[in-house]
């Protein structure tokens, strides 16, 4: 299962990227100057692929405590062949110009975060079909390489498993629904029929809906006009698989009602009117000032009228009010940096990227000589998204 992983929802510009320290995984490699993660959800898959594939190992060649560590050759092996699966997709939309934020490779499968939407549909199609053509092309190759093997040997197992593998991932995901490759397909078709991305996100994500629901009721369904038990490690594993389908499929959809949002924000509208103060005024005396201009934040400049830092609300408002007289507003602000400072011009999807670029709480807005205009509050975007 993989999932090339469409452009990052713009919900929250700011949001930091996953980190070692935040339990999302650890940095394997560079491949292409692309960062990949595998997470620790990998391990669990690793030792339950090892276990599956470790009797088929042992009855074919009899190796006895080795076999376990065959089996998990072949589950690395498995994730490696996710690895090219991903780097496809990866790679392809680096050629359109879409930014590639890492590679990750969980218990599912692995997911490429693509941080920016395809411009066409005819690009969407391309990065989306890369990946499931080229895991058949390792299908194929390994298909090749099997007839040139002993299949008594452990080179013979592990290439059979492999391509049968990669076939399985490669046609697996041109199934029709997000998050599936295949779904991707179907939103680039009806995006390039109707002209309207967010139509073809929706008919792509029934289908992964439907699709889900399909990957639970056909087998059990099954079993039950058979007279048979249902599996029960098999069913788990499908309630699994159908719950990331449908989880993923509802995602595609909040993030194509938020990017229809995008457009609609403008750095203007969403900045904050200011009170510019010294760094000597005190947090009441700047608050003052604020009502008294009808602002919405504090800007502190220096004696030259160089704008040097903003006030944070929350660092004033936790400065005890019997204290705000005695307490200067340059212990309540935070230093304006270089990637702090936005074009008051900027809107909808050029506005994120510059948000994006340097995460911060908040941003000085100027015009294109250099002049204040406002500030910009993370808090103020985000609420514009949730906005009905």
């Amino acid at each position: 299962m993989t999932d090339h992983g469409s452009s990052t929802p713009p919900e929250s510009p700011s949001t930091p990227r996953p980190t070692r320290n935040g339990g999302s995984g650890w940095l394997m490699a560079r491949p292409f100057g692309i960062p990949v993660y595998v997470t620790p959800s990998w391990l669990i898959i690793a030792v339950i692929i090892t276990l599956i594939y470790q009797p088929v190992v042992e009855s074919t060649l009899a190796l006895g405590p080795v076999s376990y560590l065959v089996a998990f050759v072949f589950a690395v092996l498995l994730y490696v062949s996710v690895l090219i699966h991903e780097l496809a997709h990866s790679v392809t939309a680096r050629m359109f110009g879409l930014p590639v934020g890492r590679i990750t490779l969980y218990m599912l499968g692995g997911v490429s975060e693509i941080e920016r939407e395809a411009p066409t549909p005819g690009r969407e199609f391309l990065v989306a079909v890369s990946g499931p053509v080229l895991s058949l092309v390792l299908a194929a190759a390994g298909f090749a390489a099997y007839g040139f093997v002993d299949p008594q040997t452990i080179a013979g197992v592990l290439i059979w498993q492999l391509w049968v593998a990669n076939l399985l991932v490669g046609v697996f995901n041109l199934l029709p629904g997000l998050p599936l490759d295949g779904g991707r397909l179907v939103r680039a078709l009806v995006w390039a029929l109707t002209r309207r991305p967010k139509a073809g996100t929706v008919v792509a994500a029934w289908g992964g809906r439907v699709l889900a629901v399909a990957i639970v009721a056909v087998p059990l369904g099954y079993a039950l006009l058979a007279g048979a038990a249902p599996n029960l490690f098999g069913l788990l594993w499908a309630l699994l698989l159908a719950s990331f389908i449908w989880m993923g499929a509802a995602s595609a959809l909040r993030t194509a009602r938020l990017r229809e949002r995008v457009p609609t924000l403008r750095a203007r509208e969403l900045g904050r009117r200011v009170a510019v103060v010294g760094a000597e005024v005190s947090v009441a005396e700047a608050g003052r000032r604020m009502a008294e201009a009808g602002a919405g934040a504090v800007l502190v400049a220096d004696a030259a009228g160089t704008p040097t830092s903003i006030v944070n609300d929350a660092a004033a408002t936790a400065v005890p009010e019997s204290r705000r007289p005695w307490v200067p507003v340059s212990s309540v602000s935070r230093a304006i940096t270089r990637g702090a400072v936005v074009r008051a011009d900027l809107e909808g999807e050029s506005l994120l990227e510059a948000l994006r670029a340097h995460p911060a709480q908040e941003y000085l807005l100027v015009e294109d000589d250099g002049t204040p205009f406002g500030v910009l509050r993370t808090s103020d975007v985000q609420e514009a998204f949730t906005r009905r």
